[in-house]
């Protein structure tokens, strides 16, 4: 039975942490008695979110600035954390060992055995860490999802994806907005923000439940679009002119699947581009394949005229619609990326309250996780292959069974929806 309310902590108040707890207060049964950042104003301005939300009924908002305090002291069923990459899974761990379900904002391991210690963390106490893989629940993935499981792409016989993103301000400008990610492209180079594809393509391929990523192989570009960046906007006064920036500006990853399946993964933040997330699914009966942002396209045997020729998928998406999406759109979409923020949270928030497994568990986020650290070492090693660790222990073969409803992304459970039949 479902918990009619759910006490969730906020720890990471920057641009996107206090952005996802606006939101996730909007969320039906939520209510945030505890926030934590390590710089006090932010930790105060987290405050005065719950507060200054129309569903505040008037409950203490303390606030922390030591997330081990505030998991020391507080009662939570759950927290959100939205720290610094690096950090992200060590807070989960704390919290999973403090007996309060952890979802962590999206970012790479440092280490396979920080992914290992979530697992572990997980498994010990009963508590989940669902990653808070928002892509998993944009409007067009689920469709996407939906006309995979009906077979209408066939086989699956191998996926792309990226991260596309011209970043250059907000990298280079990290220590003056107090943002982790310039420290990152300094001194690492590799995938390192797989999942907001990935993690749409690992449910396509049904990873971590009959199938698993076996290996990688990277490989990175020169470095020169920060330098440029700098160059042009700071000058040659400013200290971080000519630094020899590690991270390639174009990182591919290959990755192949214990079914046989392939991926092709880019990361691509150091130069001018329009955002893309360069989504392609190919199976034996057609293609799907994201241009841009605003250009969708498809081929699919027996739906449209041709597979010798794309068509709009824009403007036939509603024919697909997942009916989570369907639902949405007649209760009014929510702002966040699309709208994708709120679906996300809504799913977490479920979990919480049903206090179950989420719909991205603790071995689909160790798995995802642990593509940066693996790319790392091939890009390092001349882009050798490298083996991904099983975070299940084998499980994948035959794992018990997931746990159906609006917010599966393992089947669409078209029953758990109102004016649908079973």
């Amino acid at each position: 039975m479902q918990k009619k309310t759910v006490k969730i902590g906020a720890i990471g108040l920057s641009g996107r942490g206090s952005g996802m707890l606006d939101l996730l207060l909007d969320v039906e049964g939520v209510v945030c008695p505890a926030v934590c950042d390590v710089v006090p104003e932010r930790a105060a301005h987290g405050v005065e979110i719950v507060k200054n939300k129309p569903s505040y009924t008037g409950y203490e908002v303390r606030s922390y600035l030591d997330y081990r305090e505030m998991l020391t002291k507080e009662d939570l069923d759950a927290v959100y954390i939205a720290t610094t990459w690096i950090t992200h899974s060590r807070i989960a761990e704390f919290a999973m060992r403090h007996g309060v379900h952890a979802g962590i904002e999206v970012g790479g391991a440092a280490s396979i055995e920080e992914c290992w210690q979530l697992v572990r963390a997980s498994e010990e106490t009963g508590k989940f860490c669902m990653l808070m893989e928002n892509c998993c629940y944009d409007r067009k993935e689920m469709a996407l999802f939906k006309m995979v499981k009906q077979g209408l792409f066939g086989e699956i016989i191998h996926c792309e994806g990226g991260y596309r993103h011209d970043l250059r301000d907000e990298i280079s400008l990290g220590r003056e907005n107090i943002h982790g990610r310039l420290y990152n492209f300094m001194r690492r180079n590799g995938e390192l923000y797989p999942t907001h594809q990935l993690g749409p393509i690992c449910k396509l391929l049904d990873i971590n439940r009959g199938n698993r990523m076996v290996s990688l192989v990277s490989m990175a570009s020169k470095s020169r679009g920060l330098n440029e960046w700098i160059r042009q906007n700071k000058g040659e006064d400013y200290d971080l002119y000519g630094y020899p920036f590690n991270e390639g500006d174009v990182v591919t990853t290959l990755i192949k699947c214990a079914n046989g399946e392939t991926v092709t993964l880019t990361h691509d933040c150091c130069l001018p581009r329009p955002y893309c997330r360069d989504y392609c699914i190919q199976g034996t009966k057609g293609t799907f394949k994201e241009a841009t942002e605003r250009e969708l396209r498809f081929a699919l045997e027996g739906v449209t005229e041709s597979t010798h020729g794309y068509e709009d998928f824009t403007e036939r998406l509603p024919e697909f619609e997942h009916p989570l999406w369907r639902e949405y759109l007649g209760e009014g979409v929510k702002k966040g990326h699309g709208g994708m923020d709120f679906l996300v949270l809504s799913a977490f928030a479920e979990a919480v309250g049903l206090d179950e497994k989420p719909p991205i568990d603790v071995y689909d986020t160790a798995a995802m996780m642990a593509v940066t650290c693996l790319s790392e070492q091939s890009v390092a090693m001349g882009s050798m292959p490298v083996p991904i660790p099983d975070f299940t222990n084998g499980m994948w073969i035959d794992r018990e069974p997931y746990r159906r409803g609006k917010y599966c992304l393992e089947e669409v459970c078209e029953d758990c929806f109102e004016g649908t039949e079973d």
